[in-house]
């Protein structure tokens, strides 16, 4: 199990981050391809990533763009983000990057008088057809390397996104990232699930929260975290420290310090 860094707000530069990454005595840094700084077009540029990483002696995990959607319905916007993804496939397998980090999205919904109708249910067939064309290019293109792509909880599995999740599992391809403030917010909802699958868990988002908050800084919320550790350390997990500001990430860092390393 090894700690790591998200891409903070504050700071633009990479190599500012990589330098603060060392300062605290984290592992990696997960680049977040939802930012300015960290589209594909600059993740290509391998050698500066890794200069930077030798240079602080670090490595990286890769959060993929937070709107990412394979399955929309128009064509060219699924077109354009697969092959976004199959960029960063391989940038991934030149960097040794070990976890691409995916969200699952809920798509648009129909509000009808008594309900609200999620468009990927309705149409549950083409869903599943992009789901398909996804693990197809991703076995193709990760082959035998240890890159993985981890999908994330976030706001409560859906019907369609279970019967998608379990389907792109089969895959040694695929796993799981578990985020334990989204769990808590949601009072747990995912966690059988997560659990039923316990062994493709390859990833943690690891921050606190109380009631609905998450993203707090470790020890300052109603999180067991020496479980949610002690589980991630059980299948040698990576794990973000996601927290969103320095001072929260310095303070996570202490209170990992004082009470679990």
């Amino acid at each position: 199990m090894e700690f790591g860094m998200p891409t903070l707000i504050e700071i633009y530069d990479l190599e500012e981050s990589a330098k603060l990454c060392q300062e605290l005595g984290l592992k990696f840094m997960e680049l977040n391809m939802t930012f300015p700084q960290y589209q594909i077009e600059q993740m290509e540029n391998t050698e500066y990533l890794q200069n930077i990483a030798d240079k602080y002696d670090i490595y990286y995990t890769i959060h993929l763009d937070e709107t990412m959607d394979v399955c929309n319905f128009n064509p060219l916007v699924a077109d354009a983000y697969m092959e976004t993804l199959e960029r960063t496939i391989e940038v991934a397998k030149k960097l040794n990057i070990p976890s691409l980090n995916m969200h699952m999205l809920n798509g648009i919904y129909v509000t009808l008088p008594d309900k609200k109708v999620c468009m990927y249910q309705e149409y549950i067939d083409s869903y599943m057809s992009a789901i398909k064309k996804l693990r197809d290019m991703a076995e193709k293109c990760i082959g035998d390397s240890n890159v993985r792509i981890n999908i994330e909880n976030t706001d409560g599995y859906l019907p369609f996104h279970k019967q998608a999740i379990e389907y792109l599992l089969e895959s040694p391809v695929f796993g799981l990232t578990w985020d334990i403030g989204h769990s808590h917010a949601l009072d747990n909802i995912d966690e059988p699930f997560i659990m039923e699958y316990e062994n493709h868990l390859n990833h943690f988002h690891i921050h606190d929260g109380y009631g609905t908050k998450n993203h707090q800084t470790l020890g300052t919320g109603e999180i067991d975290l020496h479980q949610r550790l002690g589980l991630a350390k059980k299948h040698n997990c990576t794990c973000v420290l996601e927290t969103k500001t320095i001072t929260a990430l310095k303070q996570s860092v202490t209170w990992l310090e004082d009470n679990y390393r």
